[in-house]
């Protein structure tokens, strides 16, 4: 197999293909929730059901990035990054077209493996396509791609849905799609690696069940609770099969993970601190919505706009924050990101009843600021930390942090803020935590708000040790 020499007078075009690939794919795992209720109603379901159009697409894009960059890596990554472009809009326009609720869940699965392809290759095409003394812009510029996806979904959502059919959440997306093909086809370089590797399929078994036994805990323990058997015997499952998977892969000639990339202690810092802070943002998309239109009254669309604030911050300071990271280094830029997150989340823990909006977009937009300030640098770090014959299974480990976090974040905050509802209240509301008074609501999201700065606290206390580290 040949190598083709990266052109870096096509990096632009490059990142637009690369950025309009990874914001379908981050926009998609949100921007479904607030049409969540219209699902139900034109669909003739129920939340126990709908629930699943959200975390078939979570699920399964998480257990799939791994082995993607791992093809990537030995394959070579148009080819797949291109058909995950192609396999997403098709997954889109069935989704539309579905004329009941398990058709819809079902072509959000093909809509996942799509995502995927795009999700576990996108950083490690944009890693190439610029020249190293450009990389933290370059990747600055592709995360705030990936955090506004996340993000701005709910708000988008709701926009959509004011004045047109649910199905336009997913139409919306066939236009995109087209462009970020023709893109992908005509600018992202062909590169392939040398010589003949072998796909590690025990490897990639073993930590596709170990990493659904964990999700389907996180999630299934938010109704059963996480001391429930089957929840219990699912984080066993998953601990058994990711020490098996780890067996596997120090004994594997051509392992699908390459378990030195972990021995680099900044990678493996990075990597972390990305996993808590996304686990702290999951946590904020959800609960915020339940702040602005159940405890304060602000009707969807204000909600939506109020929402807006957060990306907004985060993509003006990005791509800043990147250029800034290969000027001076990743690690103090990321560290004055994660100071302001922490001034952020204790300024939103004073959130209640008589608030203003004054104070609401300042503890809001510090939160964006701090994030674009954070994740660019360290999304860089993770990068610039990882060997050239292993960006795909890098890039792949960045994705698989966010996912992760998304769900977990969702999964174990939202269960916190419900339970000290309950706490507060005295016994567990019948008719869930929404239905308690607005009073008692109000004081679990300030708990909830705090435990989200002990989050944040840790993950600068990595930064501080990994700075230590480098300047031994």
């Amino acid at each position: 197999m040949t190598n083709t020499a990266v052109n870096y007078e096509k990096k632009w075009l490059v990142m637009a293909a690369v950025a309009i690939g990874t914001f379908l794919a981050t926009i998609d795992g949100s921007i479904v929730n607030v049409a969540l209720p219209s699902l139900v109603r034109e669909l003739n379901t129920n939340f126990a059901t709908v629930q699943w159009v959200i975390l078939a697409y979570l699920l399964t894009q998480t257990t799939l990035l791994l082995s993607v960059g791992r093809l990537g890596d030995m394959l070579g990554k148009k080819p797949l990054f291109t058909a995950g472009i192609v396999v997403f809009t098709l997954g889109s326009v069935l989704c539309g077209l579905s004329p009941s609720i398990y058709w819809l869940i079902s072509f959000r699965v093909v809509q996942a493996v799509g995502a995927a392809m795009m999700l576990a290759l996108g950083m490690a095409i944009v890693t190439e396509a610029f020249p190293p003394n450009e990389r933290g812009k370059a990747i600055g510029l592709n995360g705030t791609f990936v955090s506004i996806g996340i993000i701005i979904g709910p708000t988008l959502g709701g926009i959509i849905l004011n004045d047109f059919a649910w199905n336009w959440i997913f139409f919306v997306n066939l236009p995109i799609g087209l462009i970020g093909t023709f893109l992908a086809l005509h600018y992202i370089p062909d590169t392939h690696p040398g010589g003949k590797q072998k796909f590690d399929f025990i490897g990639a078994a073993t930590l596709f069940i170990s990493l659904l036994c964990l999700l389907l805990a996180f999630t299934w323990g938010q109704q059963r609770g996480f001391t429930d058997v089957l929840i219990l015997l699912l984080f066993l499952g998953a601990a058994l099969f990711l020490g098996l998977f780890l067996w596997i892969e120090g004994h594997t000639a051509e392992p699908m993970v390459d378990l030195q990339l972990f021995r680099n202690r900044i990678f493996s810092i990075n990597l972390t601190m990305g996993v808590l802070v996304f686990i702290a943002i999951a946590g904020t998309t959800l609960l915020l919505p339940f702040y602005l239109n159940d405890m304060r009254g602000f009707p969807p669309r204000q909600v939506g706009l109020m929402m807006a604030l957060l990306p907004i911050f985060l993509g003006i300071v990005a791509p800043l924050a990147g250029s800034l990271s290969d000027k001076w280094g990743t690690r103090p830029i990321s560290m004055i990101g994660l100071v302001v997150v922490v001034v952020s989340y204790l300024l939103m823990s004073q959130f209640n009843a008589d608030t203003d909006l004054f104070n609401y977009a300042v503890g809001v937009g510090a939160l964006g600021l701090g994030m674009g300030i954070f994740q660019s640098p360290n999304n860089s770090g993770v990068m610039g930390a990882a060997p050239s014959g292993r960006l795909g299974v890098a890039s792949g480990l960045l994705a698989i942090s966010r996912t992760l976090g998304q769900i977990v974040g969702i999964s174990l905050l939202g269960a916190l803020w419900a339970g000290r509802v309950s706490y507060f209240l005295g016994t567990t509301p019948p008719a869930g935590a929404t239905s308690a008074p607005i009073p008692t609501q109000l004081a679990a999201l300030s708990d909830t708000f705090f435990v989200m700065v002990l989050l944040i606290v840790v993950a600068l206390g990595l930064n501080v040790w990994g700075l230590l580290q480098e300047r031994r």
